[in-house]
């Protein structure tokens, strides 16, 4: 199956089951900003997820709460940045953000109840043996703490108040974190489900990651508000230093080719077995939200 038809069939599936999930919480307003903000996206985590867990013959069916879980903690990580304390958006997947749909409160609890089903779901008996599900969510906890993605917002907001610009390998490494982390440890996750050896899909997401950054900075630039879902522009209009601010629109998209060759590089010991990651990985640079 191409890559375009298969996150598409994964992400139907994981809105499915990620949102039954959510639905018999109840009905009260809080589960209605969790479905909210939960829905919609394009699953590239889920993706990652199911797809790293089919190279090493893992069902989808087996790894989807895994699936889910990255999803539900990336969904908290957009609410809280959305925040008018952290990037104060008030659009996100072309709709109203949570604040602004329900109020500041509720979407940070909404955020926090997110963040605290992604690890119960974690804990889902039919991901595999007790080890296994202890190893996922201890990665999830690392690459979403303090030394992963909340790091990674926490010196992006710093950044904004900082005497100078941040340099290119600042740059670098501050994303590394706010993105990269969630996307490795997806990539990561079906080869910790099966037992085997992370390591050529760690390097693969690496790149990716950083990648999908360069992109995401790409489209602040050139994008347009319709086909996003999310203001553009910001970078700029906050005097904040990126990808193409410091290398520029050609060198930003030519550094996102040298890293998406890496990542293709990474998953040669998959053969042909890894083509629908390879497509994953040029769909990231070639996105247009």
């Amino acid at each position: 199956m191409s890559f375009t038809a298969q996150i598409a069939a994964d992400a139907a599936r994981i809105g499915a089951h990620l949102d039954g999930v959510i639905a018999a919480m109840g009905d009260e307003p809080l589960v209605a900003a969790m479905r909210y903000a939960a829905a919609g996206g394009k699953r590239l985590r889920g993706f990652l997820v199911l797809e790293g867990a089919r190279l090493h013959g893992i069902t989808e069916t087996v790894a989807l709460p895994a699936a889910c879980a990255v999803e539900a903690l990336h969904a908290y990580s957009l609410v809280h940045d959305d925040l008018p304390a952290m990037d104060d958006d008030d659009l996100r997947r072309g709709l109203p953000t949570v604040h602004v749909t329900w109020d500041e409160a509720t979407a940070i609890l909404a955020g926090d109840a997110l963040q605290a089903l992604a690890f119960e779901m974690l804990t889902t008996p039919g991901l595999g043996p007790a080890d296994r599900r202890i190893a996922l969510v201890a990665g999830l906890a690392k690459a979403s703490g303090a030394e992963g993605m909340v790091l990674g917002q926490a010196q992006d907001i710093a950044a904004e108040t900082a005497p100078q610009p941040l340099t290119l390998a600042q740059i670098t490494r501050l994303q590394a974190n706010k993105t990269g982390a969630l996307i490795r440890f997806s990539a990561q996750a079906g080869a910790v489900l099966a037992g085997a050896d992370p390591g050529p899909l760690s390097a693969y997401a690496t790149a990716l990651g950083l990648a999908f950054q360069i992109a995401d900075d790409i489209l602040d630039v050139t994008g347009d508000e319709a086909a996003t879902g999310k203001r553009v522009g910001k970078d700029a209009v906050a005097g904040k230093a990126t990808f193409v601010s410091l290398l520029g629109l050609d060198g930003a998209r030519e550094r996102a080719a040298e890293l998406i060759d890496e990542a293709c590089a990474a998953l040669a010991v998959y053969g042909s077995r890894a083509q629908t990651l390879k497509e994953a990985a040029r769909f990231v640079i070639a996105r247009d939200k």
